[in-house]
């Protein structure tokens, strides 16, 4: 039986996050504790697991059909790669940092400076088009120590929580791009597979959209109805039910998680009560 191939990252929050969707997604990975490839139990899945900076490649290779990876990851060697889906965790930034004693005021600030980076190709591109020019470092790992033992005067990496600058006395000042996880797909892969593909991402997206849904139970009485369902269409339509309470029903809907409370006031102002917000486990539509 054809299975589709996805490459992980070997280790790391991002390892973590990828499991956890693809479990998420009803698909369970058999524990494979001490090696690179393992299969689900219940979808024609086969998991690589691989060093983070090799996955582009694999991909163009045709190794593995996709992969889920960080988007510096992909600007930095796999812009050529089509993306499949923005997957919405392991959320960071690739920033400018410098010593917290430093008197930097501008980007101008680093012309003729140097700068340590794990991201030569996406720092170059960056100041070529602020028409800076600085001299790179390349280091793999602890970019935050070369400012502390005068290698380089700023540094680039990923910043999450910003704690990681903190212990090491740098801020940051610049962001050059924001990331997020995502599917990638190789320029290789057979029709079977894309198949299966399909069928992945359409578990993934209905996850997706749950997470950013609440279903909304609430009493409301009768002669409100029509002004509260304006405020909660739903998918389509609430589901509206009559309550043994005459001149009252029961209105079921979903909304968008970041428009919560505006529409909860929304409510309210008309007679809503009883509210009850739940999560939504899958969303399929």
């Amino acid at each position: 039986m054809k299975k589709l191939k996805i490459a992980i990252q070997k280790s790391g929050r991002l390892h973590d996050d990828s499991l956890k969707i693809l479990k998420e997604a009803g698909i369970y990975i058999d524990d494979a504790r001490g090696q690179l490839k393992t299969s689900a139990r219940n979808f024609p899945l086969e998991v690589l697991y691989l060093r983070n900076a090799d996955i582009p490649q694999y991909l163009r290779d045709g190794v593995v059909d996709v992969a889920i990876i960080g988007e510096n990851l992909w600007v930095e060697k796999g812009s050529d790669l089509p993306i499949a889906e923005k997957l919405d965790f392991s959320k960071c930034k690739v920033s400018i940092a410098v010593p917290k004693d430093s008197s930097y005021q501008n980007l101008s600030d680093l012309n003729g400076k140097k700068i340590a980076t794990s991201y030569p190709n996406t720092v170059q591109n960056y100041l070529d088009k602020k028409n800076i020019s600085a001299e790179l470092h390349i280091i793999s790992g602890s970019v935050e120590i070369a400012p502390n033992i005068g290698l380089a005067d700023a540094i680039v990496d990923i910043v999450s929580s910003g704690n990681t600058l903190f212990k090491n006395n740098l801020k940051e000042v610049e962001e050059i791009l924001k990331s997020e996880a995502i599917l990638t797909v190789s320029p290789k892969i057979e029709p079977k597979a894309k198949q299966i593909l399909e069928k992945l991402q359409f578990r993934i997206q209905s996850v997706l959209k749950a997470r950013t849904s609440k279903y909304v139970l609430l009493n409301a009485p009768n002669d409100n109805i029509k002004e509260i369902i304006k405020i909660l269409p739903g998918m389509k339509s609430p589901t509206l039910l009559p309550l043994a309470k005459e001149g009252w029903s029961s209105l079921h809907s979903v909304i968008e998680e970041e428009r919560f409370w505006e529409v909860i006031d929304d409510l309210k102002a008309q007679g809503a009560e009883g509210i009850l917000i739940c999560p939504i486990e899958k969303m399929v539509l």
